[in-house]
């Protein structure tokens, strides 16, 4: 008698554990010796990213220094468009996790350099330099025993240090006023994340001067720097860089010149059907007259 045969095919999953919980998922671990990058949990289960700034962030901290990481740049790996990036990439700045600092690089011109952090508020660490070995000091060489030792020179009196004079204590910085300063500092106001110093105020008072010049009311710059923030728990590390960011790149157009002449009268024209000189901007338009006649 044939030994009886199963058609059921092999499965391809190895066998659950019998320790294992009884739904939901359970991880299949691989020890990876290379070709693979640590995560932090506050990253991979952030509870206010989306999916697509995590996603993005993690492939970012496993590219090497040097490599492009732009939105256009991204968006040529991922399958989501700029706009989605480019929004994910917001979302990673303004919780900390990536920064885009402008470098200055002489005669005006500026570059702007993503910096990405492991975890947010983390300190790069500096390699340690090589030690350098020390030459052994040359032998200096003996005077025969026979020959007469020179009598030392005699030592000039060493000048006494003078007293230095004590350091002046800094100076506070001076308060910046105008519209353009008062807006800003008032926006902590309206979220206490928006905080900003001093320096920070005088650096961002021209951008704001350029939206009052475009007849931009401060109700409304107010409106827009302060729309759509993050979530009240969520950290804004950097409110400097976020609102030099919105300021710059949802400025407003100006307004359209208006035409300050009067309107001048219309032009004569002379009617094709009476010769009948009248006023028209239609030079093919017919008189009153005409145009009864023509409709009767």
């Amino acid at each position: 008698m044939a030994d009886p045969q199963s058609n059921a095919a092999t499965s391809a999953y190895p066998a659950i554990p019998a320790d294992a919980p009884p739904s939901s998922v359970i991880h299949i671990r691989h020890r990876h010796t290379e070709r693979f990058t640590v995560v932090g949990n506050h990253l991979a289960q952030h509870a206010e990213l989306s999916a697509t700034a995590i996603g993005i962030a993690v492939y970012i901290q496993s590219l090497p220094d040097g490599v492009s990481v732009t939105a256009k740049a991204l968006a040529l790996h991922f399958s989501e468009g700029e706009t989605t990036i480019r929004r994910a990439l917001n979302e990673l700045e303004c919780a900390g996790y990536i920064a885009r600092p402008r470098i200055r690089l002489g005669s005006g011109r500026f570059a702007t350099r993503t910096l990405s952090y492991d975890k947010p508020g983390c300190v790069p660490q500096s390699k340690p330099k090589p030690k350098q070995r020390q030459k052994p000091a040359p032998a200096q060489a003996q005077q025969p025993a026979s020959a007469p030792a020179a009598p030392p020179a005699p030592s000039e009196p060493r000048a006494q240090p003078q007293p230095s004079a004590p350091p002046e204590p800094p100076q506070p910085p001076t308060n910046p006023t105008g519209p353009a300063a008062d807006l800003l500092a008032r926006l902590r106001l309206a979220d206490p994340r928006l905080l900003l110093s001093t320096g920070d105020v005088q650096r961002l008072a021209p951008a704001v001067d350029t939206w009052l010049s475009r007849a931009a009311t401060p109700a409304q710059i107010t409106r827009t720097l302060t729309a759509n923030l993050p979530p009240e728990p969520v950290p804004i590390h950097h409110p400097a860089r976020f609102l030099e960011y919105r300021l710059r790149h949802l400025l407003p157009p100006s307004l359209p010149a208006e035409d300050s002449r009067p309107p001048g009268p219309a032009p004569l024209v002379t009617c094709d059907g009476c010769e009948r000189a009248f006023r028209s901007h239609d030079p093919e338009a017919s008189c009153g007259d005409c145009r009864e006649a023509a409709a009767a």
